[in-house]
């Protein structure tokens, strides 16, 4: 008999990118009885909407709108998958309920921001689940992941940008980090993934290392570091050669094509 805990309803909090679609697609796989997303105008595939049961749409900073669908959905978990544009976050027009939860707000970022809307949900009866949940086969492993077995410097590049980027994660900067023969040459911040390895990229003139990790002590239910064919496409066109993932909490969206994608271009993605 399956798992009441894995075939309750789900109500999916979809932004960009093929996140929510896979995420759809591993609970329909699971067995989910009904799911029901709020997607964002400007975000949200809108042919997303078709595979689901039902979808309410929304602009980002609806927070109110947000928990009267997650109620009106029937469902007690909540799943979030996808980006947000920072731009959609930082120029937020907040209806009256978000802007009750940003007055109470210290600090404005992805975690603050998202944890308070775990809160109101809570306080609504949805619980927000892991955003890794029915995802699992696409979670990155230790070890040689993709592409040509890495060179002696390249290995020494992922171990220095692993702890540059610790370190930059830990303190709120961002994520993501370049680097070459033991030089810094982009650090992720407000602009991105995709800008910092374009910028690093530009810096390195090729063969430059990219690493992502998680922030230590990670909230599992947002803001996963992901990896997808559009982030190896950023890196191949700015001459990254070396990506480097944190293993056991990295997202490889989808794994079979991130891979065929990487040896396709010649990237090395290794697990740390």
């Amino acid at each position: 008999m399956p798992d009441p805990a894995t075939t309750d309803p789900l109500f999916l909090i979809a932004g960009s990118g093929d996140y929510p679609r896979l995420v759809l697609e591993g609970a329909r796989r699971a067995g989910v009885s009904k799911i029901s997303i709020a997607a964002f105008e400007g975000e949200t595939d809108r042919n997303l909407a078709v595979l689901a049961d039902s979808a309410e749409w929304m602009r980002v900073g609806q927070l109110g709108r947000l928990i009267d669908s997650a109620k009106k959905s029937g469902a007690r978990r909540a799943l979030m998958a996808g980006q947000i544009t920072p731009g959609n976050l930082f120029n937020l027009r907040p209806d009256f309920r978000a802007l009750l939860i940003l007055a109470k707000l210290k600090e404005r970022n992805a975690e603050t921001l998202f944890g308070a809307v775990a809160t109101e949900l809570s306080n609504a009866g949805v619980e927000l689940v892991n955003a890794t949940t029915f995802l699992e086969d696409h979670i990155a492993p230790k070890g040689p992941i993709a592409g040509p077995a890495l060179k002696p410097r390249q290995k020494s590049d992922l171990e220095f940008g692993f702890r540059i980027a610790r370190e930059t994660s830990r303190l709120d900067i961002g994520q993501t980090v370049v680097v070459k023969n033991g030089t810094v040459l982009a650090v992720e911040a407000f602009e991105g993934t995709n800008e910092a390895i374009r910028r690093g990229g530009r810096l390195g003139q090729g063969g430059a290392v990219l690493v992502k990790v998680s922030k230590p002590g990670q909230d599992m239910r947002f803001d996963v570091p992901v990896v997808g064919t559009k982030t190896l496409e950023t890196a191949a066109d700015a001459g990254v050669k070396v990506l480097g993932v944190e293993a056991g909490s990295t997202l490889l969206l989808n794994r079979p094509l991130v891979c065929e994608t990487a040896a396709r271009f010649g990237i090395s993605i290794h697990g740390l």
